[in-house]
């Protein structure tokens, strides 16, 4: 039998192997395995619910009424050339920036069954609009975590370059496919306009069911998040307790040692594979003779991998489309690893500039779970969207005009 005939038989027997080991393992260890779901109940409940779902039900929103394609227009002279993606992408690239993941993914799927952007489109959008939010990276990893708020500026200047990198890098993923037509006919603000238009006649539903569909999907996508941050936390405290970790510890000790990575900073890697907060605590608690910048390096691959946690989100989420994640997952390790270069390369710059931030004023980032917290939260969120949308709205208009001009200046010269 070839490896084509029997690679479906090898994949069925090692879903139902892994399937029947988590469920021995949650019988042998019912407490540990209590413990662990609980805490990732605490998670999901107090920090990711209350942070994603009014970005969730904005978004869908948003995108029922048609502003979305009038965004699409207006950026579309920005997003085509520079990340060959349609225009509309920046409004998934803006609330990925600000939000975190997996709302990258969430919106790319939706572009993708309105047929608002290609499969290799899609997969090309969803590679760099996967990243964390500013407020996780500066409260929950820098204070909290580092207890400093300069590691954190080191931290998110890294991760953002980091994605913006990919995005240029994944412009030539299927390349050679055939991509939706690039609008340029007309003046850019009527067929913004008239864009918003007709997706607001095509969609056709009523405000009061619009809103309603809208809360019902955010809130069904935050349940399966939050079911697979459950199961991540139940299989990772398992996994600790049999000792895989440690056996997954050993051998990375083997490859990364001779690399010049300090030993303590491996279990932090093994515990960010599959979580992000597990993962950067570890890197932060490291002891003192591991070099800071070290830590903050493994944090910020940390970060920008995102854990199979999130992996296994995305592709549950794109399951309904004919996105692959196989794009999504080798972006994030490419994100990990040039989030720790340019972690490196701009770490003692940024500490000599942020050297006199007091950590007392980034405290209100830290995550916890109440009111204040989460209106702050919003606002903060909200006002870094429509800052992400202004700055490129801004360099869209300098491109249009620049084309225009340019345009203007070759017909002079024919005639």
């Amino acid at each position: 039998m070839n490896l084509k005939k029997l690679k479906p038989y090898l994949h069925s027997y090692l879903s139902a192997g892994i399937a029947v080991f988590v469920t021995i393992s949650l019988v042998m260890f019912p407490e540990h395995a209590f413990e662990a779901a609980v805490e990732g109940l605490n998670i999901w409940w107090n920090v990711v619910f209350p942070a994603l779902l009014p970005f969730f039900i904005s978004a869908e929103i948003l995108m029922g009424l048609g502003v979305v394609h009038f965004m699409g227009v207006l950026l579309e002279p920005l997003m085509r050339p520079v990340f060959n993606v349609p225009g509309e992408g920046s409004f998934v690239m803006a609330m990925g920036l600000a939000s975190g993941f997996p709302i990258g993914s969430i919106l790319t799927t939706r572009l993708r069954e309105q047929n608002i952007c290609t499969k290799a489109e899609g997969e090309r959008l969803m590679s760099f609009t996967n990243t964390a939010d500013p407020l996780f990276m500066f409260g929950a990893v820098a204070v909290g975590m580092f207890g400093s708020a300069a590691i954190g500026t080191s931290i998110a200047i890294s991760h953002y370059l980091s994605s913006l990198t990919i995005g240029l890098i994944m412009r030539f993923h299927r390349r050679s496919e055939m991509s939706l037509p690039y609008r340029l006919k007309g003046k850019i603000l009527s067929r913004a306009f008239l864009s918003l238009y007709e997706a607001r006649k095509k969609d056709g539903r009523p405000i009061g069911q619009l809103m309603g569909d809208a809360i019902r999907n955010s809130v069904n996508t935050l349940l399966l998040i939050g079911g697979f941050i459950i199961l991540f936390s139940v299989i990772i405290r398992v996994m600790d307790i049999l000792g895989i970790n440690a056996i997954l510890t050993s051998i990375f000790l083997k490859i990364l040692t001779p690399l010049g990575m300090h030993p303590e900073l491996v279990p932090s890697l093994i515990s960010g594979i599959f979580e992000v907060t597990l993962g950067c605590q570890k890197a932060g608690a490291a002891g003192e003779l591991v070099p800071l910048v070290q830590k903050t390096m493994a944090a910020g691959a940390i970060i920008a991998w995102s854990g199979l946690s999130v992996h296994a989100q995305v592709a549950s989420i794109i399951s309904k489309t004919d996105l692959s994640i196989i794009p999504f997952s080798c972006a994030r390790l490419l994100h990990g690893i040039l989030a720790a270069f340019y972690t490196y390369l701009i770490m003692k710059p940024t500490e000599a500039v942020f050297k006199d931030v007091a950590v007392p004023v980034f405290l209100y980032t830290q995550p916890h779970s109440t009111m204040v917290f989460w209106l702050d939260r919003i606002i903060f969120v909200s006002g870094k969207i429509l800052l992400f949308i202004l700055i490129l709205f801004s360099i869209s208009m300098v491109i249009y005009l620049l084309s225009n001009v340019v345009l203007i200046y070759l017909r002079f010269w024919k005639h």
